[in-house]
């Protein structure tokens, strides 16, 4: 359990031209790909100011979403699962990603039936989320909680708020029993026993966020949230996600990260 958090590997891509055409549940315009380069770029040299090993992948021209690439797969550190996505425009990422995955793990497994993105699995250090979605539906997630179960890995299965485009919009772990929550989704069965910081209402995409090690990334624009966890002693690593927020992106959806 102590290495949970240690990630030191991490796969990001880089973002396309046509990332203005990305997927959103909201339209508040397009992001400008110059800055969405740049707040990609922060990201990544966060990721390797705090030790870890990044490999960035060339854009996908033809597939703005791309990007994102904890959406068509989970890792572990000893696994990878390529994921299906129930969005015809994304199909061809895992296909890509799939081999990078292979150049980099020995066990590489793949969903065959349903759908399921990886931006609505919540991994904690004794067991997986798998959060029903727009994205995921229940046939997917059955079937990844049977490859799970082949990797010795417990997995419960869960609603997320309808809302929001992914389970983890609404939520982060930022530690062992801790989670970064919107208020919508604090009182969910799944979460019980665990401690609860809820986001501002006014802050809802707050709750995305992601610890490295000992450190919590977080939209550098959520000055609420950031004053609430600085209070409670979290070291804080605020990042610029303005932009890539308008095609539904977060944090966490910007990487793999495992430990090797």
């Amino acid at each position: 359990m102590d290495t949970f958090f240690n990630y030191n590997k991490a796969i990001a891509r880089l973002p396309s031209r046509d990332v203005c055409n990305g997927l959103r549940t909201v339209d508040s315009g397009n992001p400008s790909y110059e800055i969405v380069k740049a707040e990609h770029a922060a990201y990544v040299e966060a990721l390797i100011r705090e030790g870890v090993d990044v490999e960035v992948l060339d854009p996908l021209l033809g597939f703005p979403d791309a990007l994102f690439v904890e959406d068509p797969a989970i890792v572990f550190s000893d696994a990878a699962i390529v994921l299906r996505s129930s969005m015809p425009e994304r199909r061809g990422e895992s296909e890509t990603l799939a081999r990078a995955l292979d150049n980099k793990f020995c066990n590489t497994l793949y969903l065959e039936h349903g759908f399921v993105d990886g931006g609505d699995i919540l991994q904690l250090p004794d067991a997986v989320i798998i959060g029903l979605s727009q994205r995921t539906n229940r046939e997917g997630a059955e079937a990844l909680g049977a490859i799970l179960k082949r990797l010795d890995k417990k997995s419960f299965i869960c609603d997320s708020p309808k809302e929001v485009l992914h389970l983890k919009s609404d939520c982060s772990l930022i530690d062992f029993e801790t989670i970064l929550v919107t208020e919508r989704l604090a009182n969910e069965e799944i979460f019980k026993g665990l401690n609860k910081i809820l986001v501002p209402l006014t802050e809802l995409s707050a709750a995305n966020a992601i610890r490295i090690k000992s450190k919590i990334f977080i939209g550098e624009q959520f000055s609420e949230t950031i004053q609430i966890l600085e209070k409670l002693q979290y070291v804080l690593v605020p990042l610029p996600t303005t932009e890539i927020s308008k095609i539904d992106g977060g944090l966490s959806c910007m990487s793999l990260r495992w430990r090797g």
